[in-house]
């Protein structure tokens, strides 16, 4: 690893810690000429499904979108960001894993009404009644019947 200092490329591992839930590595390293310590994180470089739009389109999925749109349903809910965190990392896990090339809009919505069930059932259906496009009244009714019962 080159030294972001002197820009040699001879550097040496101090320290090795796991961190972000194992998820990372965090390296404590120290460059052979100039001695100036910094850190360094290594990741696995792993590759998200392609989002198909419902016109077709396909595109990157972008966790900023997912969590924007999570954001915005949860909006003056008393939500801590670390379980918004948790969840969206739930969704991002859940399609790492999934090995899947390409997920659907749908599948993403069901996903994310999902995670917003179990975090705030008002968010549920503020989120819901965007994604399904509730046309009346009637079509809310039902879903709160629904939250009610479980």
């Amino acid at each position: 690893m080159r030294c972001p200092f002197c820009a040699t490329q001879d550097t040496r591992v101090i320290d090795s810690r796991l961190a972000n839930e194992g998820d990372h590595v965090r390296r404590r390293r120290e460059c052979t000429a100039c001695k100036e310590r910094f850190t360094t994180f290594e990741t696995a470089e792993l590759t998200l499904p392609r989002v198909v739009k419902r016109n077709g389109i396909r595109e990157p999925f972008d966790e900023n979108k997912l969590r924007s749109g999570m954001l915005r349903a949860l909006e003056k809910r008393p939500v801590g960001s670390d379980d918004i965190e948790a969840a969206v990392n739930r969704i991002n896990k859940e399609l790492l894993t999934s090995g899947e090339r390409e997920v659907t809009t749908q599948e993403l919505g069901e996903k994310v009404m999902r995670e917003l069930n179990l975090l705030d059932h008002v968010a549920f259906v503020r989120f819901a009644s965007v994604y399904r496009s509730f046309q009346d009244v009637s079509e809310f009714t039902d879903m709160i019947e629904g939250l009610q019962k479980k």
